[in-house]
């Protein structure tokens, strides 16, 4: 009887040690976390940036009055197509015109000066010929006649003066364009040299965008530029970089650049939107991967790379970064599959599914 209790004991002992050793087993079983991964393609194409922008004038001309005063006349409108010499807005002349007119009384009084100086002069230099006056008196009235030359080309330099102004009072077109701003309106007052109209004038058209200080060099070694316009969508035209500005945006600090149009098509209008894309020199490495892949320890980038369903760390060096994405120099080949979501919580030679 005691034999047979003790064999049940004995039996029940070996199979929950069994059952203990099953389940540390199971929970010592690592699990097999399912990872984004991505395949590198290197190729000399580089990758492509795109930049939106806007349709403007080759040349845009900041108007303004060299006189100030009151506008009193606007003849023209935001869009208004204007040529050479027409009229785009006037300003009270009064005060000029009579500026104008008492200058003109001064050439008049000045003339009349130079008369009787001269008159005189002729009178006493025959006087002093028949010796009935001295040099000295001669020589007074000679001065006096230099001094009225003088007085009359002073008083028509300022009657030259005026008269320009009283044309300033008259803002004329100097080419034939289009009205692009107008930052005035009658009856306001303005200053000399005040910007009251931007025209923009007949001819080239280019494309402004703005550029990220790293993607400068980048772009100056373009090797292509394609522009699309929105409004036209199966229009493409190639550009090239006309100007790149020296001094960044006080605010964005980016640096605006110019795109001249190589055989603009037609239907593009000032104010149009544009994508201008650049693509990079041929040769270039241009393997770029999410900014999500780098896995940073200390100073040194590293990347997950997957061989035989495990992962292996592996330093990168980086170059430039735009659009969350980063340019990889050194230590990816052709067809490494890297890690692109995650890689903080993965360890060397973890087991991961694709």
């Amino acid at each position: 009887m005691k034999t047979g209790v003790f064999s049940t004991v004995a039996i029940f002992s070996i199979i929950a040690i069994l059952l203990s050793g099953c389940s540390k087993a199971v929970t010592t079983k690592e699990d097999v976390p399912l990872v984004r991964s991505e395949t590198i393609k290197i190729n000399g194409s580089g990758q492509n940036a795109n930049y939106p922008g806007e349709i403007r004038g080759r040349y845009e001309t900041q108007l303004a009055f060299q006189v100030g005063g009151k506008i009193t006349k606007r003849n023209v409108e935001l869009g208004s197509r204007v040529g050479r010499g027409d009229v785009l807005m006037e300003i009270d002349s009064k005060d000029i015109l009579q500026t104008v007119n008492i200058s003109s009384a001064q050439v008049t009084s000045a003339e009349s000066q130079l008369q009787l100086a001269q008159s005189n002069l002729e009178r006493y230099r025959t006087l002093y010929e028949q010796g009935a006056i001295s040099r000295a008196q001669l020589d007074q009235y000679e001065s006096s006649y230099e001094v009225a030359q003088a007085a009359v080309r002073q008083s028509s330099a300022q009657y030259t003066q005026g008269t320009n102004q009283l044309g300033y009072s008259t803002l004329i077109a100097d080419s034939a364009g289009i009205i692009s701003s107008i930052s005035v309106e009658a009856g306001q007052v303005v200053s000399a040299g005040q910007t009251v109209v931007t025209l923009v004038k007949e001819g080239e058209r280019e494309v402004e965008i703005n550029v990220p200080e790293n993607r400068v060099d980048e772009l100056r070694k373009a090797e292509h530029i394609w522009v699309q316009f929105w409004a036209l969508p199966s229009v493409t035209a190639e550009g090239s970089i006309r100007e790149i500005s020296p001094i960044a945006d006080k605010v964005s600090r980016t640096y605006k650049v110019r795109i001249s149009l190589i055989n603009p098509p037609s239907g593009i209008n000032l104010g149009m939107t544009a994508n201008v894309t650049v693509v990079q020199m041929v040769g270039q490495q241009a393997v770029y991967i999410p900014l999500s892949a780098v896995y940073q320890t200390g100073d040194t980038p590293n990347v997950w790379v997957i061989v035989n369903d495990m992962v292996t760390l592996r330093p990168i060096k980086v170059g430039a970064f735009g659009d969350n994405k980063v340019q990889v120099l050194e230590g990816l080949q052709d067809g490494d599959v890297i890690v692109t979501a995650g890689v903080q919580k993965l360890h060397e030679g973890q087991k991961v599914r694709i």
